[in-house]
């Protein structure tokens, strides 16, 4: 049987635009926390806060952008909130103030979240149904690429001494190319569709708050891992390019994408997102390790440290094509949008709690404490997964 055509011009450009969107991202994850340290003089706990803005401003807007993307037009949508999330990189070029600088990652923020709300949504309406799996999982893929050469190339002229401004304008450049690419993106037309009265359920996706909270759960390390990790590596004394560490697990998630999204086609959407829970378990309590073993061996430790970033990816790979996919179908078609803000939405917030609790533990006590608490999160959401999201999905799925 002839399979749905999944690779169109369309499917490329948007491809293209959210690699560049992401690459602007992933490029300053990691330096950030370096610019608040070294340009205001700021605390730990201060840097966590500061981050966290742009992704509790993210968070806001998230619920929000469902609603709008399922009701008005949604290429136009996705261009406004692209076209504000460049802009606001020039900003941070003449931001002199923290108050100015905290003001633009909110702006930031409610963009990002309307852009990646957006793009997901936009991709799903232009693949076949019967290859969403697939389509999705290279559509995560080209954020992956970006995560795997962002980060390292932003620590990469960091440690060369490259200014600020300089590292702010590569991001301004990637992401006007990526919306002349989004600006090029073709969607069919979409009829008006009634609409109900306004309630709960056109915010939220009710049927997959229990989703919802094991993809919380195990997004608060992963906030924890992309902030704090250089700086975790630091801490306990490894000398490695930490940049690395994005790279590996970039190519884990890349790895994993290439097999999981088709096994979420044929039906196996549960069984896929345990398989990744169980590694992500593992993962994090072996780099949480990685603050004792180093005063054994240093060698093994940076083998360890770079090994787990591998797996780490393979783990977060391998569930995010499963869990986008599960929130769709526990959605009808006019709810595609809030389905897929409610998805993010999750995942939002739990990185926006380990920016938070990552930055403040590590102030009280060390960023190795803060990754055994993560660890431990990363169990409950294994548990309720199993006994509690997957039974549910099963009796709550559309298709």
């Amino acid at each position: 049987m002839k399979k749905d055509k999944l690779v169109t011009p369309s499917y490329c450009f948007i491809l293209a635009a959210n690699f560049l969107l992401y690459f602007g991202f992933w490029l300053l994850i990691p330096v950030l926390p370096f610019y608040l340290l070294e340009e205001f003089q700021v605390s730990n706990t201060t840097i966590g806060v500061v981050l966290s803005c742009y992704t509790i401003a993210a968070l806001c807007i998230r619920p929000f952008s469902g609603y709008l993307l399922d009701t008005f037009s949604r290429k136009p949508l996705y261009l406004f909130a692209y076209f504000i999330f460049t802009l606001v990189f020039a900003g941070y070029m003449v931001a002199g103030l923290l108050t100015l600088f905290i003001l633009l990652r909110i702006v930031h923020g409610i963009s990002f979240g309307m852009v990646t709300v957006g793009g997901n949504t936009v991709v799903i309406d232009i693949m076949p149904s019967s290859r969403r799996g697939e389509g999705l999982g290279y559509y995560g893929l080209s954020n992956n690429i970006a995560m795997s050469i962002g980060p390292m190339f932003g620590l990469f002229l960091h440690s060369a001494g490259v200014s600020y401004i300089t590292i702010f304008s590569y991001s301004l450049v990637s992401c006007i190319l990526g919306f002349l690419a989004a600006c090029l993106v073709k969607t069919s037309y979409r009829p008006p569709v009634k609409r109900e009265p306004i309630s709960l359920d056109r915010f939220i996706l009710l049927k997959g708050i229990p989703a919802g909270i094991c993809l919380l759960l195990m997004s608060i390390p992963y906030g924890m891992t992309t902030n704090y990790v250089a700086m975790y590596a630091k801490q306990i004394g490894l000398t490695a390019e930490t940049g690395f560490f994005f790279t590996l697990m970039a190519i884990g998630m890349a790895i994993s994408r290439l097999f999981s999204g088709k096994l979420v086609d044929k039906g196996m959407v549960t069984g896929v997102i345990q398989a990744g829970l169980y590694l992500v378990c593992l993962c994090y309590f072996s780099l949480t390790a990685c603050g004792w073993l180093v005063d054994w061996n240093v060698t093994f430790t940076t083998v360890l440290f770079f090994a787990i970033s591998l797996l780490l990816g393979i783990g977060f790979g391998t569930m995010f094509p499963a869990y986008n996919t599960l929130f769709v179908n526990l959605a009808p078609n006019n709810q595609r949008g809030t389905a897929t803000s409610t998805y993010l939405t999750s995942w939002d917030l739990g990185i926006g709690i380990g920016m938070l609790t990552g930055g403040y533990i590590a102030e009280i006590a060390s960023f190795r404490i803060s990754y055994l608490f993560g660890a431990a999160l990363t169990v409950i959401s294994l548990f309720y997964f199993q006994f509690k999201a997957g039974p549910d999905y099963n009796k709550y799925k559309l298709r």
